[in-house]
């Protein structure tokens, strides 16, 4: 899965969402407003902006990942770092667009802008509530009519029938008032739809919010590694250089490793298609956690122990 889609699904919960290296995307509630100039009502809903300034990992996105792909937090951190180094290089030819969130895009002095997509409603609480256009109210038509009415009324000549006049004013009258009736029955009757329609939303708010209170929670401590019981010809204990998408980077991050004396070696592709690299392998917990501390200080702050027979 895309790391968009991770992003879009905590958006849900949150009001802000930080990718490592990379920065924020922050929501605003703003409230349900009727526009006086095209007469459309715009429900209340989550406006999401950018800063790029909030780089630091406060582990949201992280134990996220972990929690729904039951994965180790190294390999959530690896997958990020590999997502936001794909996004910069795009970055450098094309615009970026993350599906449900917006468009990145930089200007000439490599300063990114955001535009965010507003076809997504982040507001649990709007769910099912869409933009519609107010019906004009034709009020002073039907007076106008009913006046038209009243100018036409036949009057006679005669004194008996002098009175005529008045009750055909009360039968147009009476006429108009129907029609009036049945145009106010139509009103009631959209107006009872409409009601209908925000109690199903409601209900369908409520089924997807308790999808999203099953789907989603956060997890405070990294996921531990798996030990597996092993032979003792086996070495079980990796510690890893890296995971490249593309196998040919794989192969030149080995030999720059060996040519700096490493027993480096490619492990295999793992269950997100990346070819992982080792420094060395060990069959002994101890001698990995050991190396694995020296190359952090001499080589690769990034370096991460693997637990899995290969």
């Amino acid at each position: 899965m895309k790391l968009s889609n991770y992003i879009s699904d905590l958006l849900y919960r949150y009001e802000c969402v930080i990718v490592p290296g990379f920065g924020g995307f922050v929501t605003n509630t703003k409230s349900a407003v009727i526009s006086s100039y095209s007469k459309t009502f715009y429900p209340p809903h989550k406006v999401i902006t950018f800063n790029s300034h909030l780089k630091n990992n406060d582990g949201l996105l992280a134990n996220y990942i972990a929690s729904a792909d039951k994965m180790p937090f190294e390999h959530a951190m690896s997958f990020i770092r590999f997502e936001v180094n794909e996004w910069r290089k795009g970055l450098k030819e094309t615009d970026l667009f993350l599906e449900g969130i917006g468009k990145i895009s930089q200007d000439n002095n490599a300063a990114i802008i955001f535009e965010p997509q507003t076809d997504t409603n982040y507001l649990t609480e709007a769910y099912g509530l869409s933009s519609f256009v107010m019906p004009e109210i034709k009020r002073e038509t039907y007076i106008k009519q009913v006046e038209e009415l009243e100018e036409k009324a036949p009057i006679l000549i005669s004194k008996r029938e002098k009175e005529a006049p008045d009750y055909l004013k009360y039968a147009a009258i009476f006429i108009i008032g129907l029609s009036v009736l049945g145009f106010g029955g139509n009103a009631l009757y959209k107006n009872y739809k409409y009601n209908q329609q925000i109690i199903t939303a409601q209900k369908e708010q409520k089924q997807l919010e308790t999808k999203i209170e099953q789907a989603t929670f956060i997890v405070t401590e990294a996921l531990p590694s798996v030990t597996l019981n092993v032979s003792l010809d086996k070495k079980p204990y990796h510690v890893i250089a890296g995971a490249f998408r593309y196998p040919e980077n794989a192969v030149r991050k080995v030999n720059q490793l060996k040519a700096l004396g490493y027993k480096a070696r490619i492990l295999g592709i793992n269950q997100w298609g990346l070819t992982q690299v080792s420094f060395d392998s060990y069959d002994k917990r101890e001698d990995a956690l050991y190396n694995l501390h020296r190359v952090r200080k001499t080589e690769d702050e990034d370096a991460w122990l693997l637990v899995q027979d290969l």
